[in-house]
C-alpha cells in the first residue's frame, strides 16, 4: 500500500515540515510512504499528473491559507484520475468548518483536525487493517449518518515527536528554508491568530534540541526558521538555545519570532556578542494603539519593545524584522499612521506591513458584526473595510503597502530614503502615502518594476515635490545602488564615475603600491576581477559625513567601495591617488 503525502507550498524556497513529521511518525507502519511538494505557481493539471504518476492508494494533503482554492480545485481532478485512492486532508484550514469544507468537497474521505501525528498513525493502522476508523480523536469522516466529526487535538509530549529531518532530506533541500520546532503552542491569545485556540506552551527538551541543531550546523544548512509562535516565551527554554548557536562555526542562520519587550540584559548581552549573520529576530508588533491592542488581547510595553530594537540594531550583528497588521479594531488612519511612524522610525531592517485576515478558528470571527468588517469570502479572508477604515481607503492602502515594499524592504535605498523623510519632517507615512498616490495616477501598479526602473520612478516622484535637491538625491541614489545588488543595476540617467573618470580609475587600479594603502596585499588581476569586488565613484556630497551623521555637506569626495559576502565597504579615497 502506498501513502504519498503532498505539500503545495507558497513559494519554491519553502518546504513543509508537518509533511516530514507525518512521514517520520507514520515510518513504522507497513507503508511505502513518499513525499511530493509543489508550489502554488505550478499549472493544475501539472500537479494532479503528477500525483497520478506515483498511483498512490492514500494521498494526504495539507491545507493552508495559501493553497486551500488551489486544493479546492485539485481534488475532484484526483479523483477523476485516481477514483480509489482515499483522501486524507489536514491542516489549520480544514481544521475549523471541517463539515461544511467536507460537504463542498465530496472527494475528502477524511480530515484530521488540529495536529495530526498520532491521528494520522491510528488512522493509517485501522485502514491497513481494514478495521471500523470511528472513535479516532482528532478525526472527521464519512458515515452512513453523513459526516461525523470530533474535536482537534494536540500532541503532549512533543519529546515523543520523532526528529523529522534525515541526511538525504537536507540534499534535497538545497538552498531552501528548513523549519524547525523546539515548542508548539504560545503564552499569549491574541483574538487574530489561531494560537489563541489552544492553552499554553509544550517544549521540546534541550537534550533533544541541541544535537537536533548540531545537525543543520554539520550540513551547513543556509537557514533554519523556528516555527514557536513565541521563541522567547522561556527563558530556561530559550538561552541555552541561544548560547549554543553563538559557538558555532558555521554559516546558517536562525530565524526566530520573539515578544521583544521579553528580552532582557542578559539576553542582550549574548545577542551583542552573536556571530553576524547568525540570528535574525521577528517581532510582532502590530499595533502601538493601546485601545486596539487591548481588544484584541495583546499586551505590548511599547517603551521595552523600542528599547530593546533599538539597542540590538545598534549591535550591527541581527537582521531585526518587525511586523504592523492593517485593519485592527478602532485603528482608523490616524491612529494606522502613528503606529506606522512609530515603528519606522525604530528603522528595522524590515517592516512588514500586512492586512488583518479572518482566519477560521480565530477569536476575530466574533468581532466581525460588532466592528462591521467586510472581508474577502474565500481565502486569504483578507479584510475590505470595517468600522474604521473604508474600502477606498483600504485600496490605497494595498498601494501604499506594495510600494514600501519595493523601496523600504527591498533593502535598495536606504540613504535616498532617509533624506527625503527628513524633508517630510520624519513622517514616513505621508511620505508614502503621496508615493503612493503617485504610483497610482502614473498607472505603475501595471509598469515593469526592474531595479533600474525603481530609481527612475522615485526621481519622477521627487521632482513634483518642494524643497527637494534632486542633485543630493541623485548622489545618494548612486550609493544605493552601489551598495545593493552587488552594485549590478546602475540606473542609466544617474552621473557614473566610470565613464566620465574612466582613464585614471584604470590607472588608479594598475597601481598596486597606491591601491594597497586602501586594500592591503592587493594586485591587479584582471578587469574583471576589478569590477566584481570593487567600485569607485566620486561625490558632490560628503557621504561619510551622510551616512555617520545625516547631514548633507556640500563637498566632493571619492569612495572606494570593497564587496564583501555580506556587507559594502566603503572607504575614502585621497583625491592625489587619483590623478
Amino acid at each position: 500500500m502506498k501513502l504519498l503525502l503532498t505539500a503545495i507550498n507558497a513559494k519554491y524556497i519553502h518546504s513543509s515540515l508537518s509533511m516530514r513529521y507525518l512521514k517520520s511518525c507514520c515510518s513504522d507502519l507497513p507503508l511505502n510512504i513518499e513525499l511530493c511538494e509543489f508550489t502554488i505557481n505550478n499549472h493544475l493539471l501539472d500537479i494532479a499528473d503528477q500525483i497520478f504518476d506515483k498511483r498512490p492508494d492514500i494521498l494526504g494533503v495539507e491545507c493552508y491559507i495559501w493553497n486551500i482554492e488551489l486544493i479546492k480545485e485539485l481534488l475532484p481532478l484526483i479523483k477523476k484520475l485516481l477514483p480509489h485512492v482515499i483522501i486524507i486532508c489536514g491542516g489549520p484550514e480544514i481544521s475549523y468548518g471541517t463539515k461544511e469544507m467536507m460537504e463542498q468537497l465530496p472527494a475528502i474521505d477524511y480530515v484530521i483536525r488540529g495536529e495530526g501525528e498520532e491521528t494520522l498513525h491510528e488512522l493509517l493502522c485501522r485502514l491497513i487493517a481494514g478495521k471500523n476508523t470511528t472513535d479516532i480523536p482528532g478525526l472527521a469522516q464519512k458515515t452512513l449518518n453523513g459526516i461525523e466529526t470530533s474535536l482537534p487535538v494536540v500532541f503532549a509530549d512533543m519529546d515523543k515527536l520523532p526528529f523529522p529531518y534525515a541526511d538525504e532530506d537536507i540534499k534535497t533541500l538545497d538552498n531552501r528554508i528548513i523549519y524547525y520546532e523546539s515548542s508548539r503552542g504560545c503564552p499569549f491569545s491574541c483574538k487574530y491568530c489561531l494560537s489563541c485556540a489552544t492553552k499554553g506552551v509544550r517544549y521540546r527538551s534541550l537534550d533533544k534540541v541541541l544535537p537536533e541543531l548540531a545537525f543543520f550546523v554539520r550540513h551547513n544548512v543556509r537557514q533554519i526558521k523556528f516555527v514557536d509562535r513565541t521563541f522567547n516565551a522561556d527563558k530556561k527554554h530559550f538561552l541555552p538555545i541561544l548560547e549554543f548557536i553563538s559557538k558555532q562555526n558555521c554559516r546558517t542562520n536562525f530565524h526566530f519570532e520573539t515578544a521583544i519587550d521579553y528580552i532582557d540584559d542578559d539576553v542582550l548581552i549574548l545577542l551583542r556578542k552573536m556571530p553576524p549573520g547568525r540570528v535574525q529576530l521577528e517581532i510582532g508588533i502590530q499595533s502601538t494603539n493601546p485601545l486596539t491592542l487591548q481588544h484584541v488581547s495583546r499586551h505590548n510595553n511599547w517603551q521595552k519593545i523600542s528599547t530593546n530594537i533599538k539597542s540590538i540594531l545598534s549591535f550591527g550583528n541581527i537582521h531585526v524584522h518587525t511586523d504592523l497588521i492593517i485593519g485592527l479594531p478602532y485603528e482608523d488612519v490616524t491612529s494606522l499612521t502613528k503606529s506606522f511612524n512609530d515603528m519606522y522610525a525604530l528603522h528595522p531592517d524590515m517592516l512588514q506591513v500586512g492586512f488583518l485576515k479572518l482566519l477560521k478558528g480565530s477569536a476575530m470571527e466574533h468581532l466581525v458584526d460588532a466592528h462591521k468588517y467586510s472581508f474577502m469570502d474565500t481565502a486569504p479572508y483578507q479584510v475590505l473595510a470595517n468600522s474604521y477604515i473604508s474600502a477606498e481607503e483600504m485600496r490605497t492602502l494595498r498601494i501604499f503597502v506594495d510600494v514600501f515594499e519595493l523601496y523600504y524592504n527591498s533593502g535598495r535605498f536606504p540613504n535616498s530614503l532617509n533624506y527625503l523623510i527628513n524633508g517630510f519632517s520624519n513622517d514616513a507615512f505621508s511620505f508614502f502615502s503621496k508615493f503612493a498616490l503617485f504610483w497610482y495616477n502614473k498607472g505603475l501598479g501595471k509598469a515593469a518594476h526592474s531595479p533600474k526602473s525603481l530609481y527612475a520612478y522615485l526621481a519622477g516622484f521627487v521632482n513634483s515635490l518642494p524643497k527637494v535637491s534632486i542633485e543630493i538625491l541623485f548622489e545618494l541614489m548612486k550609493l544605493d545602488a552601489i551598495c545593493s545588488d552587488h552594485g549590478r543595476f546602475k540606473a542609466d540617467f544617474l552621473n557614473w564615475s566610470e565613464k566620465e573618470h574612466s582613464k585614471e580609475i584604470e590607472t588608479f587600479w594598475k597601481n598596486s603600491a597606491v591601491v594597497q594603502k586602501y586594500i592591503p596585499g592587493y594586485e591587479f588581476i584582471s578587469r574583471r576581477t576589478i569590477k566584481n569586488s570593487y567600485h569607485i565613484e566620486h561625490f558632490s556630497i560628503d557621504i561619510p559625513v551622510f551616512i555617520n551623521q545625516h547631514s548633507i555637506k556640500q563637498s566632493h569626495c571619492i569612495v572606494l567601495f570593497i564587496y564583501g559576502e555580506d556587507r559594502v565597504k566603503k572607504i575614502s579615497i585621497d583625491k592625489g591617488d587619483l590623478l
